[in-house]
C-alpha cells in the first residue's frame, strides 16, 4: 500500500507538473494566435505545423488546448481560494468552539451538500448571469460547505487533545492554540482536500462552460471547445480527442495527487 501510495503521488504530481509548465509557457508562447480565424485552414487533420489539427474557423487546436488549461487552472485556482478560506474560517471557528453556531454550520452545509454543485452553480449562474467572474463566484461558493466540514471534524477532534489542553494552562489564547497548535496537525487532511477541490472545480468549469454559461468567446475554454466539437465528431474526431483527453489528464493528475496524499495521511 505503501508503495502504490508513493506512486500515486509521484505520478499525479509529474503530471500536474508537465500541465502547468505548458500552460506558464502559454502565457509568453503559442505557436499560433488564439483567436486568428484561416478559412483556408479550417478542420485541418494533425500534422507536423498543426500538431493537434485545426478547428472550424481555421485556429491551432493546441495552442488554444494551452489557453483552455491555463483558463481552467487559474478559475480552479480562485474557486478553491474561495472555498478553502471561507469555509476553513469557518469549519475551525465552529468546530473549535462548537455550540449553536456549529449546529447552524453543520444544517447548512447538509442543506446544500444534499443537492449537486453544478445544479445549484446553474441557478446561480441563471439569476446573477452569465460570465467567467460570475462562474468563479457560484462555484466558490458551493465549494465553501465541503471545506468547512472537513475543517470542522478535524478542528473538533484536535480541540480535546491533551496538547491543546496544555496549551491552554500555560496561557495560550483560542488564536495562537488555533493558528500554531491545531491547523498544522490538520493539514495531512485538508492537502487531499484541496486536491480533490481542484479536480472537482475543473471538471465543474469544464461542465458549465460546455453549456455556454461559463466562460464566453472569443476566450478558449475546454468545456467550450468540448461543446464545438460536438457535431464534428464524425468529420473532423481529432478536435474531440484532443480537448477531451486534455481534460482528463488534468483531473487525472489531480485525483492521482489526492489519492496519493489520502493514502500517505492514512498511513500516518
Amino acid at each position: 500500500m505503501k508503495r502504490f501510495g508513493n506512486s500515486f503521488l509521484c505520478i499525479g504530481t509529474a503530471l500536474t507538473l508537465l500541465l502547468v509548465l505548458l500552460t506558464l509557457l502559454s502565457i509568453f508562447w503559442t505557436p499560433y494566435n488564439t483567436t486568428e480565424m484561416n478559412p483556408a485552414e479550417k478542420m485541418q487533420p494533425p500534422s507536423m505545423a498543426h500538431i493537434m489539427g485545426t478547428d472550424n474557423f481555421g485556429r491551432d487546436i493546441f495552442s488554444r488546448v494551452l489557453q483552455g488549461m491555463g483558463m481552467s487552472m487559474t478559475i480552479a485556482l480562485c474557486v478553491v481560494a474561495i472555498g478553502s478560506v471561507a469555509g476553513g474560517v469557518l469549519g475551525a471557528l465552529c468546530g473549535y468552539f462548537g455550540g449553536l453556531p456549529d449546529l447552524i454550520l453543520t444544517r447548512i452545509c447538509d442543506s446544500i451538500t444534499a443537492f449537486p454543485s453544478v445544479l445549484l452553480a446553474l441557478v446561480i449562474v441563471s439569476v446573477v448571469g452569465s460570465g467567467t467572474g460570475q462562474m468563479i463566484g457560484a462555484l466558490g461558493v458551493l465549494f465553501i460547505p465541503s471545506f468547512a466540514r472537513v475543517t470542522r471534524a478535524e478542528f473538533a477532534r484536535c480541540r480535546g487533545q491533551n496538547y491543546i489542553q496544555n496549551a491552554k494552562l500555560m496561557g495560550a489564547g483560542h488564536g495562537r492554540i488555533m493558528l500554531w497548535h491545531i491547523l498544522p496537525n490538520t493539514m495531512q487532511v485538508l492537502l487531499p482536500a484541496i486536491a480533490i477541490g481542484f479536480n472537482n472545480a475543473i471538471l465543474s468549469e469544464a461542465s458549465m462552460s460546455y453549456l455556454g454559461i461559463g466562460v464566453q468567446p472569443p476566450n478558449a475554454s475546454l468545456g467550450l471547445m468540448l461543446s464545438d466539437s460536438q457535431i464534428y465528431l464524425k468529420s473532423a474526431p481529432w478536435y474531440a480527442i484532443s480537448v477531451g483527453l486534455t481534460i482528463v489528464l488534468l483531473i487525472l493528475g489531480f485525483s492521482l495527487i489526492g489519492e496519493g496524499l489520502q493514502q500517505r495521511s492514512r498511513r500516518n
